[in-house]
């Protein structure tokens, strides 16, 4: 009998998660839910044991290969442990053969950490949605008939029919210049807004909008002529990731964004560059203001992988007008003409013929990484902040009931925001290498300004902070 164990190359997205890593931006994320009651510990792990059955990509570990990185199945398996390590800490070691995903518990929360080389936040988000299913199922038995669970997260596997996710190809192959295309384009698609968002939309005139040249395809040497305002600050003692999280109702939110006539993605987006341009007046008057927002790619394209499969967009704003309402129309504008069919498309394209370069497939690993490591370093020199938004999480009945808030945090080498909703609860949740809270206190005096109840919760990072909570 064969031992040889199953693996795929990388995906595209992830050799520069890899390459890109470092001790402050650890390249992992965490999505998780809370429960209205403790997690057992016990129960979680009989979950887990069930949907990691179900989820075959999560059984890799990552391997160094001469040219390329690549995951191989491996025979291990997860324990859930307490919420003890740092946030977003170090899931992948390239002398340890370890799994890049962790389940944890703390109080009434259910956490997935998961490092960006297997998925991103929407393939995470697939598997915390079975993980909390099978856990209330199995904590909660006298609510289930015969027939345990009816319906599952929009776009994720079905759990009632066990779908089995193996190594599934990469998506972005179907790309590649010399491939016919495996899937097409969706007819008629609804503007993109964000990874996985789906609240609000962008005026129809805009959305219809075509891209112009520049911005299907960024020159990082053209946007070095511009002067990019960047957030410093001091770094987090042993590089820790700070975590800032607000709760709030997501209908005192929705009713701001479509007054502007835009999304929420654009409003807060837009909210939080506003509040960096007043704290930091005088650094960035005459700057131009960037932001990194990824999109989600399955529904426009039809794929249901579970690994990586989005694009980024860059959207920046250096008008002369800063006031807050024309930094939404311009953000709304390049988000519409970013994501139309032949812009997302022909990013795909471009990203794809990087990776199959002639030049690039005959560099040793070692190489690659060192080029693609100096394009990421060039790229972060040309953002302001970053921001994500996996959309809202649903989840079946009776599992709904006992779920409340859900949280999605990124390990980041510059401030960054996060956003899910569900039922009636949106939460933003900012990460930051940096102990200064100056411009994430003013996007909550901005938001409390316009009428909305904020909720705040922080992680304590410094010895100060450590102390005055230390037993």
């Amino acid at each position: 009998m064969s031992d040889r164990r199953a693996w795929v190359r990388l995906d595209n997205a992830s050799n520069i998660f890899l390459a890109a890593m470092s001790d402050v931006d650890t390249k992992v994320f965490r999505v998780s839910a809370e429960l209205d009651d403790v997690v057992d510990p016990a129960l979680l792990q009989q979950a887990l044991e069930i949907v990691y059955d179900q989820y075959v990509l999560y059984h890799s570990v990552l391997r160094r290969g001469v040219f390329w990185y690549y995951l191989e199945e491996s025979e291990l398996r997860p324990e859930v442990t307490d919420d003890v390590l740092p946030p977003c800490d170090h899931l992948y070691h390239f002398d340890r053969h370890n799994l890049l995903f962790r389940v944890m518990h703390h109080d009434r929360r259910i956490i997935l950490e998961v490092l960006h080389a297997l998925t991103d936040g929407t393939g995470a988000s697939w598997v915390l949605h079975d993980l909390v299913c099978e856990y209330v199922r199995l904590r909660h038995p006298e609510e289930w008939g015969e027939s345990p669970l009816d319906g599952a997260q929009p776009g994720a596997p079905a759990l009632p029919t066990r779908v089995k996710h193996g190594l599934d190809p990469d998506s972005f192959g179907a790309f590649h210049p010399r491939q016919p295309r495996q899937f097409a384009v969706a007819a008629e698609p609804a503007p993109l807004q964000a990874e996985g968002a789906v609240e609000g939309s962008a005026p129809a005139a805009v959305a219809a909008a075509t891209p112009p040249r520049h911005l299907v395809a960024h020159d990082l040497f053209r946007r070095g002529r511009r002067r990019v305002h960047r957030v410093r600050g001091h770094l987090n003692p042993d590089h820790r990731t700070r975590i800032i999280e607000l709760t709030m109702p997501v209908g005192q939110v929705l009713p701001l964004a479509r007054a502007q006539g835009v999304s929420l993605t654009v409003y807060l987006t837009a909210l939080f560059l506003h509040a960096i341009r007043d704290v930091d007046a005088e650094t960035a008057a005459g700057r131009t203001m960037a932001v990194s927002v990824p999109v989600d790619l399955r529904q426009r394209f039809g794929s249901r992988s579970a690994r990586n499969f989005f694009a980024t967009t860059r959207l920046e704003h250096c008008q002369s007008d800063d006031s807050f309402d024309a930094m939404c129309t311009s953000l709304a504008r390049q988000l519409a003409e970013q994501t139309t069919p032949a812009a997302l498309e022909a990013k795909l394209r471009k990203l794809i013929g990087f990776e199959h370069h002639p030049i690039g497939r005959v560099l040793p690993r070692p190489l690659k990484d060192l080029v693609l490591g100096a394009v990421n370093r060039l790229n972060n020199r040309n953002l302001t902040v970053a921001m994500t938004n996996i959309g809202r999480v649903s989840f079946p009945d009776p599992v709904d009931a006992h779920v409340g808030a859900v949280h999605l945090a990124v390990s980041a080498a510059r401030p960054q925001f996060s956003m899910a909703s569900h039922g009636d609860l949106l939460t933003v949740d900012f990460t930051s290498p940096f102990t200064e809270t100056a411009h994430q206190t003013a996007f909550v005096r901005e938001l409390t300004e316009r009428g909305v109840q904020v909720t705040v919760a922080a992680v304590k990072v410094t010895a100060d902070e450590l102390a005055a909570v230390a037993p």
